[in-house]
């Protein structure tokens, strides 16, 4: 099985009512980015303002090249608390998913997570998305 060329990933926190500095709080890191809901947003490259939709706090791993989700899992959990009680608190207003960017290398790549890993993410309520781009479309 050959690997990806490189992954991305995100843990996402999301909600309507979101306050970025309580996440912060109750998870114990910085975010890479947040955002409160109706906040004006200005795009560095652009200059577009846009008006956040939502609250959104994400902390983002490093790239990988090549892949490394198992890593990048335990990069980002390592960072943040394991007191389930502040997770569940977190999920009362919010999702919270694993946002996962895979950039394949050829026409079949693959990838394992350990149960370890799969545990640790449903104990946080996290779900896992995975986006999956074809290596004809770098």
């Amino acid at each position: 099985m050959a690997l990806f060329k490189n992954s991305r990933a995100t843990i996402r926190v999301m909600g309507n009512s979101l306050r970025p500095e309580e996440v912060t709080r109750l998870l114990g890191y910085e975010p890479t980015v947040s955002q409160r809901m109706g906040e004006h947003i200005v795009d560095p490259k652009t200059g577009v303002v846009r008006i956040a939709k939502t609250g959104m706090w994400r902390l983002q791993a490093e790239q990988r090249e090549p892949e490394d989700l198992p890593g990048q899992i335990d990069e980002l959990l390592g960072k943040l608390t394991g007191d389930m009680r502040a997770w569940a608190t977190v999920r009362e207003t919010c999702q919270i998913d694993l946002f996962v960017g895979l950039f394949m290398s050829s026409g079949n790549n693959g990838l394992s997570i350990s149960p370890e890993q799969l545990l640790a993410l449903g104990e946080r309520g996290i779900e896992l998305g995975l986006d999956i781009y074809d290596h004809s479309e770098d």
